[in-house]
């Protein structure tokens, strides 16, 4: 199938894509990457009156550095965050997982701000900015605001951003020491059934600060498993911790069921997974 009729705008600041927005009310989407709303315009799943491709705004796709945070333009590409020296420095866990997005051609073209405002529940880019508690640059008529990206999603492929606001960039505090990511597909960078991603310091004393622990594909929205990773601060990881957090993190989801799995599997794979990255945490690096 081919998209229903719809207006175009290019705009080349920030300011003009955000006007664009207010005037149709609502009505417009915005294009990045395309890669989730190419398709979905195609089979008709979304209609737009308009659509305001910001690919033309030069400071949305800009890598920047202030003191230990690290804010990255909502126009950078999934291949940038793959292949930056910079990014595998301050943020190895991104240019970790975005190897797990889809395929050469997606990664070429597909944004880290696309993926945050298309919401995907099982979208690995959601999960990693979870995990790493970043926050989400925002402008919109009345100026700009910061909202954690703890904050951001009130369902799924839904978000607090108003319909005439844009996102600009995302913006990370200093990486944790350690992380460690699982997760399971049908098949290789499928859609993923359940995911965890688990990040920790280690103090001199071998034991376990600062964990956090981020489930996704099994609720609306990722989450994270406060309790389980409180649970954890201060321990040494061992096996006994291990249960006692998967069986916390199993308290606060609440998966789907749909043509990947039941229910029922997501509850049966989250533990194990959990477990496994967890272990992959305590394990010492190579």
């Amino acid at each position: 199938m081919k998209p229903a009729r719809f207006a175009y705008h290019r705009p080349n600041t920030v300011t003009e894509a955000v006007t664009h927005l207010r005037e149709h009310a609502g009505g417009a989407r915005v294009l990045a990457g395309g890669q989730s709303l190419v398709p979905m315009l195609n089979m008709r799943l979304w209609r737009p009156d308009a659509l305001v491709d910001i690919n033309e705004i030069d400071e949305l796709d800009d890598l920047r550095v202030h003191g230990e945070r690290t804010e990255i333009g909502a126009l950078v590409r999934y291949s940038i965050l793959e292949r930056s020296p910079l990014v595998t420095e301050r943020l190895p866990l991104l240019s970790r997982i975005v190897t797990h997005i889809g395929d050469r051609q997606v990664r070429n073209r597909g944004t880290i701000g696309g993926s945050l405002v298309h919401g995907d529940p099982t979208g690995e880019m959601p999960l990693a900015c979870l995990v790493l508690d970043a926050t989400v640059v925002v402008v919109g008529p009345d100026g700009v605001r910061r909202i954690p990206v703890a904050e951001l999603y009130t369902g799924s492929y839904a978000t607090v951003l108003e319909p005439d606001e844009l996102l600009v960039a995302v913006d990370f505090p200093g990486h944790p020491q350690h992380f460690a990511f699982r997760q399971y597909c049908r098949k290789h960078n499928d859609f993923a059934v359940v995911s965890v991603v688990v990040t920790g310091d280690r103090d001199a004393e071998g034991l376990w600060r600062h964990v956090r622990i981020a489930l996704g594909g099994v609720a609306d929205s990722p989450v994270l498993a406060t309790a389980a990773a409180n649970g954890l601060e201060g321990s040494r990881l061992t096996d006994a911790d291990l249960d006692a957090a998967a069986a916390a993190a199993a308290e606060v989801i609440d998966p789907p069921s749909d043509v990947r799995a039941s229910a029922a599997y997501r509850r049966h794979l989250l533990p194990v997974h959990l477990r496994r990255a967890l272990t992959d945490l305590r394990a010492p690096r190579p």
